[in-house]
Formats: C-alpha cells, structure tokens, sequence
C-alpha cells in the first residue's frame, strides 16, 4: 500500500517558460498510445490540460464528439481557450477542478486521458479512482506519465547529475512522485482496475539536432531561474541561487555542445473500464 503527503505543490507552476514549453506537446508527441483507440463520435475527458494544445488535437480526432479540458487554474485556461480558438477547434469545453475530486457525475465520458498529472498530485491512486468513475463501462482512462530518474543523457555530466538530484529532491518535497511512470500500472491495480484489462507502454523524448538541443536547453536554462521550480528549490533549502545560476549554465552548455543527447522515457497505461 502507496502513502501520500495530504497535498502536493505543482513543481512546475505556470511561469511563461514553463506555459511555452507545455505548448510544445501536441497529440502524436505525447499521446500516441491512446490515438488508435479513439473513434469519432467519443467525449473525453482531459485532466490537467494545461495550455491546451494536446486537448485541441484531441478534438480533431472525436469530430462528431466532444472534449472536456480540466485544469485546477482558472488562468491557465485562458491560454488552453485561445489555442482553441485559434484553431478553429468548437467541439471543446473548459472546467476548472481537482484530478482528485472530479467534479462530474460517475459514467461522464468515454475516454478520461491525462498527461503528466499523477506525477504532480498528493494522492495519484485516488486520482486514478477519480478518473474510473467518471468513465463509462467500456470506456477507457489513458494515462502518461514521466519517469524522471531514467532520464539520460550524453557526454557524461556532473553537472547534470546534480540537476537531476535537485529536480528529484524538489519534486518529492513537493509532495510529488517524479518517478512516477514506473508505477501507473502498480496504482492501475491499487485504484480498482483489472490488471487483465491494463495495457502498459513506454514511449520516449528525444533531443539531439541542434534545433532540438537549444530548444530543450533554453527552456531549461529559463525554468531554472525563473518558475515555481526555482523557488521551491530556494525556499526548501535544496538549492541557492548561486546553485540554480550553475544549473542554468550547464543547460546552456550541454545544448551547445555537438555530442549532446537527452532521452526522457514515460510510462503509458490504457485501462478499460
């Protein structure tokens, strides 16, 4: 049996580097897994949207359907609806909530997806009791989630690993889970799911072109000086801000560098209701 803290801090908050990095995530990037399952005419639910961008590609695969995106703040749908709109994407609402406590009767939606939220919240087990409910039988709760201590990376990097050790205390002292993607499956189980009916993956990140490596690098060099990560990490007593200036250059350095390489894996779980 899982414990967890009463409540969690989202680590990354929603500073204009982290918004623009979210932005970056699109369906076929972070979504994959679940496409071939979608048909046209389904209503997913889609908890912690963020700015919206895999919420509006979502709704391009349900045309005759209808796609609810959730945040627990209000602000941040502002930026999900204006994606929306920008679109041209109509099939598309916006509710404000707690993955924790759904705020929709049981048997709502036929899919329920979730993109880098059980790795963030104080119970995920719960929030993946929450998401089950609110399916309906026959339906199905994808979920995808980040396993932060298999990162990797290319040349070898002291600084690097003093990044990923940070990252990894700030996390867990925000209550989070950053290894979670190792155990969707384990909280699949605990939350209520036959494992018979458990599909698990792993899919990857990958960043080496040049393009890639000053596009991972900048956003990492900004987060680390200027998001709620930082002042976490400061607060916390983890890291001062000599420490995060030091972070912040060797993101910097590692996107310069030619050999550069940096792979994220991510569980993937399809439970069917």
């Amino acid at each position: 049996m899982c414990t967890f803290a009463k409540e969690a801090v989202y680590t990354h908050g929603h500073s204009e580097a982290v918004l623009r990095s979210h932005s970056s995530r699109t369906a076929t990037s972070s979504a994959a897994y679940l496409l071939p399952y979608l048909k046209p005419d389904m209503t997913i639910l889609d908890v912690g949207c963020g700015p919206g961008t895999i919420s509006a590609d979502l709704a391009t695969y349900v045309p005759q359907g209808h796609i609810t995106a959730m945040e627990y703040v209000a602000d941040v749908l502002e930026t999900a609806r204006a994606c929306a709109s920008a679109r041209g994407v109509r099939n598309i609402s916006f509710s404000v909530g707690d993955a924790q406590a759904l705020p929709f009767p049981d048997a709502s939606f036929d899919v329920v997806h979730a993109h880098q939220v059980l790795q963030h919240v104080a119970d995920p087990v719960q929030a993946l009791r929450e998401m089950r409910r609110v399916t309906r039988p026959g339906g199905l709760v994808a979920v995808r989630s980040i396993d932060f201590r298999a990162t990797s990376w290319c040349p070898e990097s002291p600084a690097m690993d003093c990044w990923l050790a940070l990252y990894l205390r700030v996390a867990r002292g925000n209550g989070g889970t950053p290894d979670s993607g190792r155990r969707l499956h384990a909280w699949a189980r605990e939350a209520g799911f036959d494992a018979a009916r458990v599909q698990c993956s792993a899919s990857t990140w990958c960043y080496h072109t040049p393009e890639e490596r000053a596009w991972l690098g900048g956003v990492w060099a900004e987060r680390t000086l200027h998001s709620d990560f930082a002042s976490s990490a400061t607060k916390n007593g983890f890291a001062a801000q000599d420490d995060l200036q030091q972070v912040s250059r060797m993101w910097k350095a590692w996107a310069a560098d030619e050999d550069g390489w940096l792979t994220m894996v991510h569980g993937e779980v399809i439970c069917w209701v």
